[in-house]
Parts: structure tokens; sequence; C-alpha cells
């Protein structure tokens, strides 16, 4: 009788974490579609401010910037239906969304405020993550998807 009611709590708590991970999809499409705004925003900022309609290298790199971070957004929301849909977290998913970030936060940098350590440390996250990635994609299939 006791596994019973363990098997039933086990199902209401999995039934609240499925519901929790459905009001996060929900909050991540949001996101998104806030981001695109301010993404829009930006970019009209910019081309309105003087030089008109001209981008400069900083201009560019505020709009790489807020890209990149919709488009993180989107693989996190992709990570969550993914999770909805067959109860499993993708390592090779998360990898790439995580790998994604990295990216972003490179192509942001400002190099001439970062010391010889911090460049290092970057590119040694960045190598591991990438290494990291490049083995999981090299295992069978059935290994990491689970």
């Amino acid at each position: 009788m006791k596994l019973d009611s363990d098997d039933a709590m086990i199902r209401v708590l999995q039934r609240t974490i499925h519901a929790a991970v459905r009001v996060l999809a929900v909050l991540m499409v949001f996101v998104i579609v806030m981001g695109v705004i301010d993404v829009g925003w930006i970019l009209y900022q910019k081309l309105i401010s003087p030089p008109i309609f001209i981008l400069t290298i900083s201009d560019m790199l505020a709009a790489f910037g807020a890209f990149m971070a919709v488009l993180i957004a989107i693989e996190i929301f992709i990570n969550i239906t993914i999770y909805l849909k067959e109860n499993v977290i993708h390592v090779k998913i998360v990898m790439a969304t995580a790998l994604m970030a990295i990216a972003r936060k490179v192509i942001v940098l400002d190099m001439e405020k970062l010391d010889a350590l911090e460049v290092a440390a970057i590119g040694f996250v960045v190598l591991s993550m990438s290494v990291g990635y490049w083995l999981i994609c090299k295992l069978p299939k059935s290994s990491h998807d689970e």
C-alpha cells in the first residue's frame, strides 16, 4: 500500500514540474518577443542618431549582442519544448546553447578593458566548451540523448 501512495505522490510531483515547465515556456516566448522588440528599438535608435542611417562598429556590436541574446532565448525555448515533449534534457542542445552564449559574450567583449588573464580564461572556456561539444557529437546517439 505504501508503494502506491509513493507512486501517486511522484505522479503529482511530476505533473507539478510539467506545469512549471509550461509556465517557463510561456514566459520564454514573452522574453523572445520583448527581445525582438528591443533589437528593433536598438536599430531604430542607432539609425536615427547622427550620423543618420549609419551604423558605427560599436552600434553593430550592440545590435549583434541583442540579436544573439534573442537567439539564445530561442534555443532555451527549444530546450524547454523538447523537455515537455520527451521528458528528457538533451545534452547536445544544452551544449550548443551554452556555446552560443559564450560566442555572444566574446562578440560583445571590449578587449581593451580586459587583462591577459581574463582573455586567457575566456579562451579556456571557449576551448573547453568546444571540445565538450565535439565529444558529445562524436558519441553514439543513444549515450547522450538522455
